[in-house]
């Protein structure tokens, strides 16, 4: 097993890494920039490094300078966590090059995987259900159209080298397929340095299912089931559930078995996620794989009791699975939703500002991954996610209402979240229902405004108490106790939120 590792990341995915490595007796080593020094990750860690320069590309995105941190403390191993470099052929090439474990897989498999056309060619290899569409070489404006054609529409247009909904345009019909073309690869030129494009089918009714992968370096593979990924806003999830509410025993072990020969196809080894797009009817394709630890997997921990960090480590230092297919059980159910500084009523822009108060909910099979603490600047350099908040019960009825109550008691006071967006997209009756596809916010939140719903009770209150709070603090500035004209001379015994 490693002897010190360092996390190549930020937020609660350092502190959920940093805290597994411990639990395993592994030293660890926070990098931050200028702007995170007192961050709970930068605290939690055994040793640090300052990065500087809060800019991504001078801190989490530079490759030499965090190479050179782990060779300088004598790390064995970095964990990348997910975003910045997690998917990186060239980081991960780095570490090898230097004599550096990359916890994650061989450098090879992420190219692969991260190349859409390849990664689906190499599907269609394995036998593994792909959308139908366009990988071709061909891109010049005339080939794409013609193709397009052939396919029929809606189909979409999506860039090659993308993520995230960039350089992916929905096309209805064939007047405006090569003006979308277009607009696809400018997008996809500007945000990933590659203008390649390639053509799919466009799914009816919609819902995106992911498959969790283990696969150690011996040859072993497992699936620990699927997540529900559907709820999201510009493409990127922010409510991920499991089990998912259209999933029959039938369906989901042709996933999972599509899931583990896709895994072994590319050569995978580690934790990954192989992503399906299902349609109306259940017939599932393969979308692509995420090569790196997600940030929903909470859930599926809290489902399967396995430690989805931890097996990293453990595989990333030549261990063996010791887990078995077979042995594999799901336990009630588990939903996570992502806590943004962001405002859903102004097209979810992100909320930058000073986080006055934080408290977050707590109780039995309530988890809250989280990276924030009160006082600290939520910048605009960095994505806009605060936590995860996770809860799971004996089946999703309770599990929803149970989210909904820890939403409740959840509060961050300084920038506009999502909390009570979230709030009411779990109380929607056909979120209850179970009928989400990816145009869940799309159809029934296109106008939604805080505005017409207000604070959270738990917001206001709190708000009450901290003024009351910072009131008397000011005023026993201004008075002495013993001055006879000082109110608190006149208030009675009671104080709200202040022990006598």
């Amino acid at each position: 097993m490693f002897e010190k590792v360092l996390i190549a990341n930020r937020g609660e995915i350092a502190v959920r890494i940093i805290k597994a490595c411990q639990e395993m007796g592994i030293k660890t080593v926070a990098v931050y920039s200028d702007v995170d020094k007192k961050a709970p990750h930068v605290q939690l860690a055994d040793e640090s490094i300052n990065l500087g320069d809060p800019t991504p590309i001078e801190s989490y995105l530079n490759i030499p300078k965090i190479i050179k941190s782990a060779q300088d403390v004598g790390a064995d191993a970095i964990h990348p966590g997910y975003g910045f470099l997690a998917e990186n052929p060239d980081f991960a090439q780095a570490c090898k090059s230097k004599g550096i474990k990359f916890i994650g897989p061989s450098p090879d498999v992420i190219s692969l995987m991260g190349d859409k056309i390849a990664a689906k060619k190499t599907m269609e290899q394995a036998g593994v259900p792909v959308i139908p569409g366009y990988h071709g070489a061909k891109q010049d404006n005339a080939s794409l159209v013609n193709e397009g054609k052939k396919i029929g529409f809606p189909l979409l247009v999506k860039a090659a080298a993308g993520g995230g909904g960039k350089g992916m345009r929905i096309v209805h019909s064939e007047d405006v397929l090569e003006e979308s073309i277009e607009s696809a690869k400018r997008e996809s030129k500007s945000s990933f340095g590659n203008d390649t494009v390639f053509l799919e089918k466009y799914i009816d009714r919609p819902r995106h299912i992911e498959f969790q992968i283990l696969a150690d370096e011996h040859g072993n593979t497992i699936h620990l089931f699927e997540r529900e990924c559907s709820v999201q806003r510009r493409h990127q999830k922010i409510i991920e559930e499991t089990p998912s509410p259209v999933m029959t025993p039938e369906l989901r072990e042709k996933m999972g078995n599509a899931a583990v020969k896709a895994s072994k196809a590319a050569g995978y080894y580690n934790a990954g996620t192989v992503e399906f797009m299902v349609d109306g009817d259940l017939n599932f394709y393969f979308m692509e794989m995420n090569t790196r630890l997600q940030v929903e997997h909470p859930i599926t921990e809290m489902t399967t009791g396995i430690d989805l960090a931890k097996w990293q480590l453990k595989i990333a230092s030549g261990m063996e699975l010791t887990l078995k297919q077979e042995d594999l059980i799901q336990r009630g159910h588990a939903i996570e939703c992502r806590i943004y500084a962001e405002d859903p009523s102004n097209g979810f822009l992100p909320s930058i500002g000073t986080l006055e108060r934080v408290e977050s909910p707590t109780g039995p099979n309530v988890r809250n991954d989280t990276g924030i603490y009160a006082g600290m600047e939520v910048t605009p350099y960095y994505d806009p996610m605060l936590s995860k908040l996770v809860v799971s019960s004996e089946n999703r009825a309770e599990s929803i209402n149970k989210m909904i109550w820890a939403l409740s008691r959840y509060v961050v006071l300084g920038v506009t979240t999502n909390i009570p967006f979230l709030q009411k997209v779990l109380s929607h009756k056909e979120f209850k229902a179970g009928n989400i596809t990816t145009h869940f916010i799309d159809n029934y939140f296109k106008d939604w405004t805080i505005a017409k719903e207000g604070l959270p009770i738990a917001a206001i209150m709190s708000l009450a108490v901290y003024d009351s709070m910072h009131s008397r603090t000011q005023e026993t500035v201004r008075y002495k106790e013993s001055d006879p004209h000082s109110p608190w001379k006149h208030v009675g015994r009671w104080r709200m939120g202040v022990e006598e």
